[in-house]
C-alpha cells in the first residue's frame, strides 16, 4: 500500500490543482437604437409587445384551427424536434467521458508447453495446463485542464440552438399557415369582384346587341363589348389557379396531401380584419424575442467553448487505471481469495511533438469563433431591418387602400353614370367600356391592397419574433 500512494500522490495533486482552460463565455454586446425609426406607422404603437398567439387577433376560427393542425403535424417541425432530441443524446454521449471506464471479463484457455522450447521448466515440458479468469479493469482519464467540462458546454450550447432552431421553425410555419390563408381568400374575393364584373358585362353586350338589332349602334360597340368581356373572362384561371395552389401549399403544411383542403377552403369568405393597434415595443425586445438571434447567440457561445477543447490538448492528460480479478488453473479454486490477481496505478501522456496539429487546431476554432460573433451581429441587424421593413410596408399600404377605396366609389359612380348617358344617347360606348374596365381594375386593386395590410401584417409579426412561446414546451 505504501507504494500504493507513492504512485497516486502525483496524479491526486494534479487533480487538486485542475483547471479549466479556454476562455470563459460573455453574451457580445451589441447597439441597438433606442426605437424604430419607422414607429409612427399607422395601426402601429410602441406599447410592450404581447404578440405570443398573434393570429387569433384575426378573429378567424377557420386560422385558428389551421395554426393548431400545423402546429401538430408539420414535417419541418418534426425534424426539428427529431434534432433536439438528436444534440441531447450527443450532450450525454460527451458527458460520459467524465466518469470512468469499466469493463468486466472472464475467459479460458487451455495451453500446452513445449518440449524442446528453451527457458521451459522440466515440469512443465509437454503437458498441457487449463487456466481461468474471471475480473474487470478500470480506467478514468481525469478531466484535469476541462477540456471535458467545455466539450460539456459547447454541447449545451448546441441543444439550447437546437431548440432555437425549433422555434424559428415553428415562428416561420405560423407565418407561413397565416399568409397562404390570406392569400386562399383574397383569390376568393378577387374571382368574386371578376364574376360580378363579368355579369355586367355580359348585360353590357346584351344591350348592345339589341341596340345593334335596333340600328341604333354600329358592329364595333358590339365587338368592343366582346372583348372587354374575354378580357375579363382569361382573369378568371389565372385566379383560380393561384387559388388552387395556396390551398395545395396549406395542406402540405398541415401534414396532409395537397388536396385535403379544398373541401374546407371551397367556401368563399372575407379576408381577415386587422386589429386596431399592433404592439412593436422596443428594439432591444428582439434579443430574447427572436429564435434566429437566440440560436446564433448560442452558436457563439459553443464555439468559444471548442475553442478550450482544443486547448486542453496542449496539456498533459492524467489517467488512473487498475485491474482485480480471480486466476487459476483449476475451476474449483477460482472463487478462492488466493486466486486473486491487481494492478493500479496512474498515467501521464503529454505530447511533445505534433508538427504543430494542436495549435493549429486552436487557430482553427478560433476562426470559427470569430465567425459565430460576426454571424451573430449580422441577426441582430436583419432582424432591425426586418421589423423596419414591415412596419413601413404595413403602414403604408393602409394608406394606398384608403386612396383604392376612394377610387373604387369614384369608379363606381363614373361607370353608373357612363351606362345610363349611353342608352339614353348622350356618350359614345368607349365610355361605357373603359368605366367599367377602370371600375374592375381598381376594385381588383383594393382586395389585393386588403390583402396586402393583411400579409404584411402578419410578416410584422413573424419579424417581432411572437408567436412561439406558446408552443415553447411542445419539444
Amino acid at each position: 500500500m505504501k507504494a500504493l500512494r507513492v504512485l497516486l500522490w502525483p496524479l491526486l495533486v494534479a487533480i487538486g490543482i485542475g483547471c479549466t482552460v479556454g476562455r470563459d463565455y460573455r453574451p457580445p454586446q451589441v447597439q441597438v437604437p433606442a426605437k424604430w425609426s419607422e414607429a409612427e406607422q399607422k395601426g402601429a404603437t410602441t406599447a410592450p409587445v404581447e404578440i405570443t398567439q398573434w393570429w387569433a387577433t384575426f378573429n378567424d376560427p377557420v386560422l385558428t384551427s389551421l395554426v393548431d393542425r400545423a402546429v401538430r403535424s408539420n414535417h419541418d417541425l418534426r425534424v426539428a424536434e427529431w434534432r433536439i432530441r438528436e444534440a441531447r443524446a450527443s450532450r450525454g454521449v460527451t458527458a460520459a467521458a467524465a466518469w470512468p471506464n469499466v469493463d468486466v471479463s472472464a475467459d479460458y484457455s487451455r495451453s500446452r508447453a513445449s518440449e524442446n522450447a528453451p527457458n521451459v521448466a522440466p515440469i512443465s515440458a509437454g503437458k498441457a495446463t487449463d487456466l481461468f479468469q474471471i475480473g474487470f479493469d478500470a480506467g478514468w482519464e481525469i478531466d484535469v485542464f476541462g477540456g471535458v467540462r467545455r466539450a460539456v458546454e459547447a454541447a449545451d450550447a448546441d441543444i439550447a440552438a437546437s431548440e432555437e432552431n425549433r422555434r424559428d421553425a415553428l415562428l416561420t410555419l405560423l407565418a407561413e399557415v397565416a399568409r397562404n390563408y390570406v392569400e386562399v381568400r383574397g383569390f376568393q374575393q378577387r374571382l368574386a369582384i371578376a364574376g360580378k364584373n363579368i355579369t355586367s358585362q355580359q348585360e353590357t353586350l346584351e344591350l348592345t346587341r339589341i341596340r345593334l338589332e335596333a340600328g341604333l349602334i354600329s358592329e364595333l360597340d358590339v365587338a368592343q363589348a366582346e372583348a372587354i368581356l374575354a378580357t375579363t373572362q382569361s382573369q378568371v384561371p389565372t385566379l383560380d389557379s393561384a387559388l388552387k395552389q395556396a390551398v395545395h401549399r396549406l395542406g402540405l403544411l398541415l401534414g396532409q396531401d395537397p388536396g385535403a383542403l379544398l373541401p374546407e377552403l371551397s367556401n368563399e369568405a372575407p379576408i381577415p380584419g386587422i386589429p386596431p393597434e399592433v404592439p412593436v415595443g422596443l428594439p432591444s425586445d428582439l434579443l430574447r424575442r427572436r429564435p434566429d438571434v437566440r440560436r446564433a447567440e448560442r452558436e457563439l457561445a459553443g464555439a468559444t467553448a471548442r475553442v478550450g477543447i482544443a486547448t486542453a490538448d496542449l496539456f498533459p492528460r492524467f489517467s488512473l487505471t487498475g485491474a482485480f480479478g480471480l486466476q487459476s488453473v483449476s475451476l474449483g479454486d477460482l472463487a478462492l481469495w488466493p486466486s486473486r490477481v491487481w494492478s493500479i496505478g496512474p498515467t501521464v501522456r503529454w505530447p511533445i511533438f505534433d508538427a504543430g496539429r494542436i495549435r493549429a487546431n486552436i487557430r482553427v476554432q478560433d476562426a470559427r469563433e470569430q465567425q459565430s460573433l460576426a454571424q451573430y451581429e449580422k441577426a441582430v441587424l436583419t432582424s432591425l431591418e426586418d421589423v423596419e421593413n414591415a412596419l413601413v410596408a404595413y403602414g403604408r399600404e393602409q394608406v394606398r387602400r384608403r386612396s383604392l377605396a376612394q377610387a373604387v366609389e369614384a369608379n363606381r359612380l363614373a361607370a353608373d353614370l357612363a351606362n345610363e348617358r349611353y342608352t339614353r344617347g348622350l356618350v359614345d360606348f368607349l365610355n361605357v367600356l373603359e368605366s367599367q374596365r377602370q371600375l374592375y381594375t381598381s376594385e381588383d386593386q383594393l382586395v389585393q391592397s386588403e390583402r396586402g395590410i393583411v400579409v404584411n401584417l402578419v410578416a410584422l409579426y413573424k419579424a417581432l419574433g411572437g408567436g412561439w412561446e406558446v408552443f415553447s414546451q411542445a419539444n
